[in-house]
């Protein structure tokens, strides 16, 4: 039963970020959304640690101490801010660079959807940004990306889908 559930659940996430990007005007991305999610090595993972009301990665972290789904998902999968980090000549360190502001609408879409189907009728257009917040300071990000990421976010709370999708669709560069 976890394994349709869990394969319900992506999908309707899947179809959620489509009807996203369609709004923030990447509907090409949004088709190729999260096919990773499908394939063997993170989709049975994904059932065997299904909840259904937060991700599965979040069961198999607290048994193995990491996520193997999650390792393989954030490397495929360029609208996640973990995978932008690279070696950074300026510091001689690894770190986060700025993501293309491509995949900073489709990363705000993907929160949206997630929020929407994980809150289910607790959802509101201030629980993106309140969920973001929460995590503020603990994540690795570029700081322009998450200024941007919370920008809109925080337009999201403000004004709603509709401007903040109208005003996304608009943004060319940061």
């Amino acid at each position: 039963m976890k394994v349709l559930e869990h394969f319900v659940t992506i999908t309707k996430h899947r179809h959620e970020v489509i009807k996203n990007c369609k709004k923030a005007g990447i509907l090409w991305q949004g088709l190729f959304h999260d096919l990773s999610k499908y394939m063997p090595r993170e989709f049975w993972l994904g059932a065997k640690y299904y909840q259904g009301n937060k991700s599965p990665n979040v069961g198999e972290r607290l048994e193995k101490g990491y996520s193997d789904a999650w390792m393989h998902h954030k490397g495929r999968n360029k609208h996640h801010f973990e995978y932008w980090t690279d070696y950074r000549p300026e510091t001689r360190e690894y770190g986060p660079v700025k993501m293309p502001i491509k995949y900073v609408k489709e990363m705000f879409c993907d929160r949206v959807a997630a929020s929407r189907i994980y809150r289910g009728k607790d959802y509101s257009d201030a629980y993106p940004l309140e969920y973001f917040l929460g995590g503020k300071g603990k994540r690795i990000i570029d700081s322009e990306t998450s200024d941007l990421l919370e920008e809109w976010l925080t337009m999201l709370k403000e004004k709603g889908e509709k401007e903040t999708f109208a005003h996304i669709r608009k943004v060319d560069n940061y």
